[in-house]
């Protein structure tokens, strides 16, 4: 099995939207096929007439070594609709990001690509690119009432997670960035997420379709994302449950003073 496939928890919270298409992803690498031809395999399953079915994923899968030498991974993949995967816990959680939300991953791929062509590679990202990596590595995504968003802004973690703590039962929480995905293999209090809100009563069903719209540049250059330790979130980590577990400052850290 690819390294670290056999580390990961599948009973975790944070991986119950991902457990289907990821044990389904997991089973066929411990079958002994390559990570990209196992991601292939998921995502373009071939029909008992020998042809080849699509599940909306955009993009086929291809080993690291297709990339051809100096050109941007962000550029090819949107030149191609190839995405360089290589063994390992990182981009087995990006394929699967690919393989869950196809149409938000094909977006952030386009602005990208766009902002390289206007601006060059550079050792300087810019602000659209660095909010598009941001939210690519380590966004979450959070269905959540005014209160707790509000809360969450402020920083005000014994409100958002204690005194609030009822209305999590109506929020929602998903990881979308493949490095969230990857350190939450063996969590740890400190993990941080940026989540980015998603509207009320959005059916779970339409969250690709609806962010795949959301994800413009003008947005992403202002960065509305909510940095949350996401290991406080309500029913995700065992030791939550005491009040005091977010009275660490170096983890819950204070709003800035203005």
């Amino acid at each position: 099995m690819a390294l670290g496939l056999d580390q990961i928890d599948w009973s975790a919270p944070w991986l119950a939207p991902w457990r289907e298409k990821g044990l389904a992803l997991s089973a066929l690498v411990q079958q002994g096929m390559g990570q990209h031809a196992a991601c292939n395999a998921l995502a373009h399953p071939v029909s008992g007439a020998g042809l080849q079915e699509t599940q909306g994923v955009p993009v086929r899968f291809v080993a690291p070594s297709d990339l051809p030498e100096g050109q941007a991974y962000e550029q090819f993949i949107f030149e191609t609709q190839c995405v360089p995967t290589r063994e390992g816990l990182h981009d087995f959680f990006n394929a699967l990001c690919w393989l869950r939300f196809p149409l938000a991953k094909q977006q952030l791929n386009r602005v990208q690509a766009a902002a390289i062509s206007a601006q060059g590679v550079g050792a300087v990202r810019g602000p659209v690119r660095d909010a598009v990596t941001v939210f690519d590595e380590n966004a979450a995504l959070l269905q959540a009432p005014d209160a707790i968003w509000t809360a969450l802004a402020q920083r005000d973690w014994q409100r958002a997670f204690v005194t609030l703590r009822p209305l999590w039962q109506d929020a929602q929480a998903q990881i979308f960035g493949h490095s969230a995905l990857e350190k939450l293999v063996r969590p740890y209090k400190a993990i941080t997420v940026h989540f980015w809100r998603v509207p009320p009563e959005l059916p779970s069903g339409m969250w690709d379709a609806w962010l795949a719209q959301d994800l413009q540049v003008d947005k992403l250059a202002l960065k509305p994302f909510l940095p949350t330790p996401v290991l406080g979130v309500p029913a995700w980590w065992a030791d939550n449950q005491n009040p005091d577990f977010y009275d660490d400052p170096q983890v819950f850290r204070a709003a800035r003073s203005t």
